[in-house]
């Protein structure tokens, strides 16, 4: 077992690894979204079932992935997030290349299971690998690997299989036979078969890297029953109490559901929300990395800022804040302006996740695995909060239905940032 205090530079750079990776596999479900809209003859709301079926598994499998990791330790539990992840993968590319959406469907929840139990080991990891009071800073270091790598998936998956998109569009309607339309599908849904076989190849052995690295298991029990400064809350790391007795925890469930809710509609639906200015799907297959680009800026403004300037409460409020500015902002313009302040949301987003997350499990003792799990659960913001935004905008302006889920989201997080962390538990 590893000592709390040690030097933690070592975890740090192989996690920044691991991070990276997944946060490649996660942010493809942006140009996905475009991706089976096409291959799969889709409307929007059928496409957001990618997002759904990603996000949904870690809703029903973060408790399951708490009971695993207490039987595997938190290094191998990540060793075997990883080869989950290989095995979605690889179904996901096999029923792709079939055009069998359901089983499409099946292969990101096989995906977003493994990612499921690997978060679930490697953020509290992180947060109680060094002190509580910079945890912020570490897991912005992680988000900076993370989105950096977000950023070039869209990337790598547009210039692998989303090229020549308009003129693919045309091509396929002017089809004049079910045949040649049909052949024109498939051969585009089977661009995806080789990236996603290297993908699951490269999951298995990174696997196998962190199986035999030196990253030392810790004991969450004892490393995370300190006090975060400040903390007013009577929080000593006491370990009697059951779960439901922290309060600070619970509300930090519900800011990490409607963040990643805001942080899924700030990255995969912003092609769609950009379609709904009439732009062409040769530009709007890009947005997710604009997205992405302004997170990593936000992660480096973080990781500067905290805790040195700022509390990293101080700064989820000021961001939770930011959030509700540039949303406004983006439903009072239109165009590219209106797109590029969207895009903007991904420099408001980029510190929630990292603040919210140690906030929400300090104090835990005992409980942290399980505190870890209930804010993986809530992931399922990012299935939920995008299909209702697909869903409200066939019946109201789109920019209205982006402003009513996303402005409610965020004032609750400017809440938790500026108040709710500091709940005071049952007695």
């Amino acid at each position: 077992m590893r000592a709390p205090g040690a030097s933690d530079l070592g975890p740090v750079v192989t996690l920044g690894a691991l991070f990276f990776i997944f946060g490649f596999v996660t942010w493809l479900n942006g140009p996905l979204i475009t991706f089976v809209k096409l291959a799969f003859d889709l409307d929007d709301v059928s496409a957001f079932l990618v997002p759904m079926a990603f996000y949904l598994s870690y809703f029903f499998l973060a408790l399951p992935s708490s009971a695993v990791l207490r039987r595997t330790g938190m290094k191998r539990g990540m060793a075997l997030g990883l080869l989950v992840m290989a095995v979605g993968a690889v179904i996901f590319g096999q029923f792709t290349t079939m055009r069998q959406y359901a089983g499409t469907l099946i292969g990101l929840f096989v995906i977003g299971a493994g990612l499921s139990l690997l978060q679930t080991a490697s953020n509290p990891y992180v947060s109680i690998v060094g002190p509580i009071d910079s945890a912020a800073r570490r897991i912005a270091v992680m988000g900076i690997c993370n989105k950096f790598a977000g950023l070039l998936a869209p990337l790598v998956f547009g210039a692998l299989v989303l090229t020549g998109l308009d003129d693919f569009d045309a091509r396929v309607k002017a089809a004049l036979t079910v045949e040649a339309r049909d052949a024109l599908l498939n051969a585009f849904a089977a661009q995806v078969y080789w990236p996603y076989m290297i993908m699951a190849a490269l999951l298995a052995l990174l696997a196998l890297w962190i199986a035999r690295s030196s990253l030392p298991d810790i004991d969450p029990a004892s490393a995370n029953e300190g006090r975060l400064t400040g903390d007013a809350s009577g929080l000593g790391g006491a370990t009697t109490l059951s779960v439901f007795a922290y309060p600070h925890l619970w509300l930090g469930v519900v800011s990490l559901f409607l963040y990643v809710g805001v942080e899924v509609m700030a990255g995969d639906a912003i092609g769609v929300y950009g379609a709904g200015f009439a732009m062409p799907l040769s530009e709007t297959r890009f947005f997710t990395s604009y997205t992405l680009a302004a997170m990593l800026v936000g992660y480096v403004v973080g990781l500067l800022v905290t805790p040195r300037f700022f509390s990293q409460q101080s700064y989820l409020a000021i961001s939770g804040a930011l959030g509700v500015v540039l949303t406004l902002g983006a439903t009072m313009t239109s165009g590219a302006l209106s797109v590029a302040l969207i895009a903007s949301l991904g420099f408001a987003n980029a510190m929630m996740w990292p603040a919210i997350f140690p906030l929400a499990i300090r104090g835990l003792g005992r409980h942290t695995e399980t505190g870890s799990a209930l804010l993986i659960m809530a992931i399922a913001g990012g299935a939920l909060m995008p299909y209702a935004f697909a869903v409200l905008k066939q019946t109201i302006d789109f920019q209205i239905a982006y402003a009513a889920l996303a402005v409610p989201s965020y004032l609750f997080i400017f809440y938790y940032g500026a108040r709710g962390w500091r709940a005071i538990r049952a007695s």
